[in-house]
């Protein structure tokens, strides 16, 4: 008997913890609807910014907002499900990532319909979720646009974010890269190619191995992977990266 006390007290806690998140949630959408600029909005539509109700709030703003916000797992999803473009950008910068599931990293990468919420939320929170090498290596075979995109965004931001990892998962992030390279679509060439930079500022040994991939993408016959290759080694190149490096070492 009492575990089923315990279990439906449990069960009468989250159901409160979810009201009041989505009462908390429709209060600070109320905010960023009356922060509306949309001169911002018509700017941001020009970039490729074309999401779910976007308000044209900066990002500067809604930093300052999830200072206080942060780790709050349940305000997120309840911001999330708003479709408000900065509420949801907002819900990737205050989520847990410690209690964030694949499940909800599924669900949202589905929802990404722009390419500032796919790198908001890949670069401030998936990047720091237990499945992130993972979903980085198997969001990049998908066919979607913003979903193939996430994969390599969460690469670039691996690249800086995570210190410690093992030089082996970014030769096989390298082995990705290359094999994508082809694609047309910009918003998923101008993301392999930030991974591919990304990885070769890691180190002075991932370095050489980046560089080797760029220089092959540049004799590539086809104008994408060329294009990828070239803007890569122009970076990989240059002194400033080069010396950067030899000091790290």
């Amino acid at each position: 008997m009492k575990k089923h006390t315990g279990s439906r007290k449990r069960r009468v806690r989250s159901r409160a913890k979810s009201s009041a998140a989505a009462e908390q949630a429709a209060v600070i959408v109320a905010q960023l609807k009356s922060l509306a600029n949309p001169a911002n909005a018509a700017g941001m539509a020009r970039y490729g910014i074309r999401g779910q109700q976007v308000l044209g709030v900066n990002i500067p703003v809604l930093r300052r907002m999830a200072k206080s916000l942060r780790g709050d797992h349940q305000l997120a999803r309840a911001l999330w499900i708003s479709e408000v473009h900065e509420a949801r950008l907002l819900a990737g910068f205050i989520d847990n990532p410690e209690r964030v599931t694949e499940a909800q990293m599924e669900r949202w990468v589905r929802d990404f319909d722009s390419w500032d919420l796919c790198d908001g939320v890949c670069s401030n929170l998936f990047d720091r979720t237990p499945f992130a090498y993972e979903k980085a290596v198997a969001w990049s075979r998908r066919e979607g646009e913003y979903v193939k995109r996430a994969g390599f965004v969460l690469m670039a931001a691996l690249a800086v974010h995570d210190k410690d990892a093992p030089d082996a998962l970014f030769k096989r992030f390298l082995k990705r890269i290359e094999a994508e390279a082809q694609d047309e679509r910009n918003f998923v060439k101008k993301a392999v190619n930030w991974a591919l930079r990304g990885i070769g500022k890691r180190n002075l040994k991932l370095h050489a191995k980046a560089l080797q991939v760029a220089l092959r993408l540049e004799r590539s016959e086809t104008s994408v992977p060329r294009w990828i290759g070239r803007d890569a080694v122009k970076e990989l190149t240059s002194e400033k990266v080069k010396e950067r490096l030899r000091l790290k070492a």
